[in-house]
């Protein structure tokens, strides 16, 4: 090893150098080319927070082409930038970081340097793009088939951060799901810190709600597992939420007691977030306590640092305890301009809150009528259920006194179409419950709020035009057991719209439409593309890399027929059911099955023939390309003349 190290040393040139920088064990990791991460920081956490040092290791890291050395050390000093508030630098170097993971397919680092750029972005208060950076490394690190302990951990801190953001969503009952999650993955591996800062995000939770009690208990816990790691930051965070609940119920002499040591503690850190948070609490004990002028340096200390560091909630509530003090000093003026910028700020930080409300009106409402139409259909249910008993009786009735054998036909025939007629019912129950399913609108309507939050209006009014729309055309559409081709494509593209929202209007979507064809006369039963169309994206196209493409087009393909073809470029059937087995929640899909049983009944019904087929397709490699299905419907004059047809 000793000759092995003087050969690196005379290869690596300034490499002896930069030893007085970086610790011993660096020509290992150089010589192994190490690429765990638990060994890699295990050799260069004395230097993690050492900039120079770890500048230095990115120069001898670069010469000899150490590529997970050059991550680690470039997601560190995004790390130190983040704590120092410089949040553009932090998220250059956690970007570099990203780019020499994607590029050298280093998966942990990979996830690594995205949970780091939705720290950022949380910081930042983007709560899209942060949402948008931990699922993607979440997606990431459970498709790994084999999952060690930093694999473990990306995914603990992943849910840890979406819980976040759904607390900053005010969805209370979502961010504690993720919160939990973490927690068992952190016990697993004995990550105290990782425990730490979960139940400290539990307390804040249980704060908003205003269970006081619970929130106090999970400080508590938060803070006996800091304790044991000895972390002076996680004390600062613990005391600052407790001496909150302390204030918050009217006991300031306990809270300063709390507060007074963390300011210290909070500037040796050098973390100016925690400084605000400390200063702006200690300044809010002190106007309580009625030590004005002490309270005011301190306010003002908070909104100053709050403004630079670009903290919408530090800013607000530091205009908010600065209005109160300043009317008990009698400066009303003051007192009203502090209570004005107040309402501004939290406007602007809350403003969510009331797309929340709005969201929620809106969902109420749809589901409201979802709601009305399917009752209408059970209760035509019921009635032809009453119809078939009656007529059950009637047929003793018509046997026991012999009437003629064209009377027992006749009310067999009629039998046997209410048979049909509630088949047909249930089936439009059954599609109606699968077709716009409440899944589908939280998350449209979610992906709508997302685009309010950052504030692109414009696209937020355009898709909840669309949604609007999309929803007015399906519950119209369901009243009739078919609809024009035209209508249907023309839905279809609606519905793809909001889809697309999704997926960051990633996927390309056309519809081809043969010349000649007249899609108005040519009528199929309503909404009976959608679940194919929803089938490619989720099982096709959701998992696949690189340009995702969906299209939908209606061509001749005989005299007398039409084929009605979907086909995507995703990664195919079998690769969909190899993702789905390694999900631990497996749903079963029904919308295929319900799909073809309603183009078996609807034909039969208008005597026409239909053939549908699913088809696998492979690239010249003999590799899954994508999956197209084709629907093949009659097209001939005498069909194109048939009636509309409606419910009875």
């Amino acid at each position: 090893m000793r000759k092995l190290l003087i050969i690196l040393s005379f290869c690596f040139g300034s490499l002896a150098t930069v030893m007085a920088q970086v610790p011993e064990g660096t020509p290992f990791l150089f010589e192994e080319d190490i690429k765990e991460y638990v060994v890699i920081d295990s050799v260069l956490r004395p230097i993690s927070y050492k900039v120079e040092a770890l500048e230095d290791f990115i120069i001898e890291s670069e010469k000899v082409g150490y590529n997970a050395g050059l991550v680690y050390a470039n997601n560190q000093l995004g790390i130190y930038y983040r704590n120092k508030a410089d949040y553009p630098k932090s998220e250059n170097y956690h970007k570099t970081a990203l780019a020499i993971a994607e590029s050298n397919n280093l998966t942990d680092f990979r996830i690594m340097a995205l949970n780091m750029l939705g720290v950022v972005a949380r910081r930042k208060e983007q709560v899209r793009v942060a949402l948008d950076y931990h699922k993607q490394a979440l997606e990431l690190a459970e498709k790994q088939g084999s999952r060690g302990e930093t694999n473990l951990r990306s995914t603990a801190v992943s849910r840890n951060s979406i819980g976040n953001l759904y607390l900053t969503l005010r969805q209370e009952d979502l961010a504690l799901n993720e919160f939990l999650e973490s927690i068992k993955i952190e016990e697993k591996i004995g990550n105290n810190l990782g425990l730490a800062i979960n139940y400290q995000n539990i307390g804040g939770l249980y704060e908003q709600k205003g269970d006081f009690k619970s929130a106090m208990e999970s400080y508590e816990k938060s803070l006996s597992y800091n304790e044991k790691i000895n972390s002076d930051l996680g004390r600062v965070i613990c005391y600052n939420s407790i001496a909150q609940l302390y204030l918050k119920q009217g006991k300031a002499q306990e809270a300063l007691k709390l507060l007074e040591p963390t300011i210290p503690k909070a500037e040796a850190i050098e973390d100016d977030y925690y400084i605000v948070m400390a200063e702006q609490n200690y300044g809010w004990a002190l106007l309580e306590l009625g030590q004005l002028n002490k309270a005011e340096n301190y306010l003002t200390k908070a909104l100053a640092t709050a403004k630079n560091l670009g903290q919408q909630y530090f800013v607000a509530e530091s205009y908010k305890h600065l209005s109160v003090l300043a009317e008990q000093k009698g400066r009303y003026k003051e007192a009203l301009d502090y209570n004005k910028l107040y309402h501004e700020n939290e406007e602007q930080y809350l403003n969510e809150k009331n797309q929340q409300y709005v969201a929620d009106l809106i969902l109420k409402y749809d589901s409201d009528k979802k709601k009305s139409q399917i009752e209408i259909l059970e209760k035509e249910n019921e009635l032809v259920n009453v119809k078939l008993a009656d007529n059950r009786r009637f047929l003793i009735i018509l046997i026991f006194c012999t009437i003629l054998l064209a009377s027992i036909f006749y009310i067999l025939y009629r039998q046997n179409n209410l048979n049909r007629e509630k088949q047909f019912l249930e089936l439009e129950q059954k599609m109606m419950r699968s077709q716009m399913n409440p899944h589908f609108i939280f998350n449209s309507l979610n992906s709508i709020k997302l685009y309010i939050i950052s504030n692109n209006k414009d696209k937020a009014v355009y898709y909840l035009n669309k949604f609007s729309k999309l929803i007015r055309t399906i519950l119209s559409n369901s009243k009739e057991k078919d609809i024009t081709l035209e209508d249907e494509l023309q839905t279809m593209d609606l519905y793809m719209n909001i889809e697309n929202i999704r997926f960051s209007n990633k996927i390309h979507f056309n519809i081809e439409v043969e010349e000649g064809i007249e899609t108005k006369q040519v009528r199929i039963p309503s909404l009976i593309l959608q679940p194919f169309l929803e089938n490619a994206i989720w099982h096709g196209l959701s998992s696949k890399e690189g340009d995702k493409i969906l299209t939908l087009s209606v061509a001749q393909s005989a005299t007398n027929q039409l084929t009605i073809a979907i086909e995507d470029n995703g990664i195919g059937r079998e690769k969909s059911r190899e993702i789905k087995a390694k999900k631990t929640l497996k749903n079963k899909s029904i919308g295929i099955d319900l799909t073809e049983e309603r183009l078996r009944n609807y034909y039969e019904e208008v005597k026409g023939e239909h053939k549908l087929e699913i088809i696998d397709l492979y690239d010249d490699q003999n590799e899954a390309c994508g999956t197209r299905v084709n629907l093949v419907i009659p097209y001939y004059a005498e069909f194109k003349k048939k009636p509309k047809l409606q419910l009875s």
